[in-house]
């Protein structure tokens, strides 16, 4: 075959063919870095959130949280301080199990991780530790730019149904793996929450997004923002996560 004719061909072909710098499978070792950056198995980790709920109807809402987590034993305990109308109110995870307390009733309810968090656009799962390589398989990845950040995009589809949404869509920085922006989607495909995380702190050897915000596809105006501070990496004693320390700390 002449030799020019295969050259030209062989030009052909790369320019006709999409050129992959990255990979399905290098997307599913991004999954792995995220879950290893922000989850805290070789240590404890607590911190005071600070959280604005605007809801069109309802107005704003400020709520202040105390967080505790335990990624190695898959505890967390949230207990709300304020306002005082809900002072005590509390949200303990113990494997599988979630329980919200209402200090009024003195009773422990199960929930669900899937469910909203106090009324706002952060779900319960948002403040349990990181899961995504166990739980999606990457279907689509690309390299962009979110403002003035290098990102692999990452559309990701769960592997069961325990998640709080079937299909996700990340923007992860190139460079350590921390994200950025994502988009929640219903089994449908409608987009149901846009979330940003525009700032992180480093916390030991991990990173924790110290600006969360969370808005709302379905209602327009409605958005929840958390400021994260006052964070620690000290050991917390297994007391904390339990059933009798959270009544014993709202008497």
């Amino acid at each position: 075959m002449n030799k020019k004719y295969v050259l030209v061909m062989a030009l052909l072909l790369a320019v006709s063919l999409p050129a992959f710098s990255v990979t399905l499978e290098q997307g599913t070792q991004i999954l792995s870095e995220i879950d290893e950056i922000a989850n805290f198995e070789g240590t404890d980790f607590s911190a005071l959130m600070t959280m604005i709920a605007e809801d069109p109807d309802s107005g704003i809402e400020k709520t202040k949280v105390q967080q505790f987590r335990d990624d190695a034993e898959e505890k967390f305990l949230l207990l709300i301080q304020e306002p005082q109308v809900k002072k005590g109110q509390g949200y303990l995870l113990i494997e599988d199990n979630l329980w919200f307390y209402d200090p009024e009733s003195r009773k422990f309810s199960h929930t669900s991780m899937k469910d909203q968090f106090n009324g706002s656009d952060a779900n319960n799962s948002d403040f349990n530790a990181s899961s995504v390589a166990e739980n999606y398989r990457v279907t689509s990845i690309e390299e962009d730019m979110l403002g003035r950040y290098e990102v692999y995009v990452l559309e990701i589809e769960a592997l069961n149904n325990e998640v709080t949404y079937p299909t996700q869509k990340l923007w992860v920085t190139r460079k350590g793996s921390l994200t950025l922006k994502s988009e929640d989607y219903s089994a449908g495909g409608r987009l149901m929450r846009t979330s940003y995380y525009p700032s992180y702190a480093k916390a030991g050897d991990n990173y924790i997004p110290t600006k969360m915000i969370f808005n709302d596809e379905l209602i327009e105006g409605k958005k929840t923002t958390i400021t994260i501070t006052d964070i620690s990496t000290k050991d917390i004693p297994e007391s904390i996560f339990t059933k009798s320390y959270v009544e014993r700390v709202n008497n």
